[in-house]
């Protein structure tokens, strides 16, 4: 007993060495422990507090899914702020007297930090202006895909590869941003289609409308529509019209889809496709043909 007695006593002299000592506030390593165990309680509470507001019953009835992770994401990080502060206050630690120190950290910090700073901004305006959306999809800098996480710093957009980019929040303030979700589900696509000079006009529309509404993803309201673009260099040149709903994020399939069945109809049809043609014009005079003399070996 005496053995264990000293050795608490020795942990217990141990944990209260001070590291820190400015003024009237001393820092010793049972804070530094207490401080870590907390921190780390702390950030699990407000990770749980995030995921019960994003996918708990009590928001799901009033909000979609984009609006119940923006909640979500603010309550953890007013979690985390509110939870710091009564922790480092509660092991004696008295903020004021690191205010110089504070402040000049400060300042390095933000001089390397603006970007991340940037981008924390810009993802508290996207989650309350929501621009984007958890399932939009986007196309800014490049990247498509569907939105699947928005983030303090970063959004997290899936391309149908299956490849998640991270782009930072700070491009959908500063750059243009192509939302194909944010109004409603459905999207016009264009497939532009050429025939051969003397083909019947009405007849490709009629057969362009046909096709369009025998595919089960173009929707038949708004209603499919055909335009007579202009009279092309080697062909009568129209564009398809069609909405979808369900091919929005695989909208190659779509094109792919209609372009194999306009092709197998209009081969049946015996409407020719143009290609290329060019008229050479030679201007009378002489041409003077001469066969070159056999080489000699070297």
């Amino acid at each position: 007993m005496e053995q264990i007695g000293a050795f608490l006593q020795t942990l217990y002299q141990t944990l209260q060495w001070p590291i820190i000592k400015t003024g009237e506030t001393e820092v010793t390593v049972w804070s530094l422990v207490y401080l870590l165990v907390l921190v780390l309680l702390l950030m699990w509470v407000a990770r749980r507090i995030q995921l019960w507001l994003a996918n708990g019953p009590m928001l799901q009835p009033r909000l979609d899914l984009g609006a119940r992770q923006a909640v979500g994401t603010l309550a953890r990080y007013l979690v985390l702020l509110i939870g710091l502060l009564a922790i480092v206050q509660t092991a004696g630690i008295d903020l004021t007297t690191f205010n110089v120190l504070a402040g000049a950290v400060g300042i390095g910090v933000g001089f390397g930090l603006q970007n991340v700073v940037s981008n924390f901004i810009a993802g508290v305006i996207i989650m309350f202006e929501r621009p984007i959306k958890i399932g939009d999809r986007i196309v800014v800098d490049e990247v498509e895909g569907n939105v699947v996480e928005i983030g303090a710093r970063g959004t997290t957009v899936l391309g149908n590869d299956n490849i998640a980019v991270i782009v930072p929040n700070s491009k959908f303030i500063t750059e243009n941003v192509i939302n194909w979700k944010y109004n409603d589900d459905k999207v016009r696509f264009r497939i532009p289609v050429s025939v051969a000079y003397g083909s019947d006009a009405r007849q490709v529309e009629r057969l362009l409308l046909e096709l369009a509404a025998a595919d089960a993803d173009v929707l038949a309201d708004p209603p499919p529509a055909v335009r007579f673009m202009a009279f092309g260099d080697d062909g009568l040149q129209f564009e398809l019209r069609a909405w979808s709903a369900s091919l929005v994020d695989r909208k190659g399939r779509l094109i792919s889809q209609l372009n194999f069945a306009i092709y197998d109809r209009f081969q049946r049809e015996g409407i020719e496709f143009p290609f290329p043609q060019r008229d050479l014009h030679l201007k009378s005079g002489v041409l003077e043909l001469r066969r070159a003399s056999p080489r000699e070996p070297d």
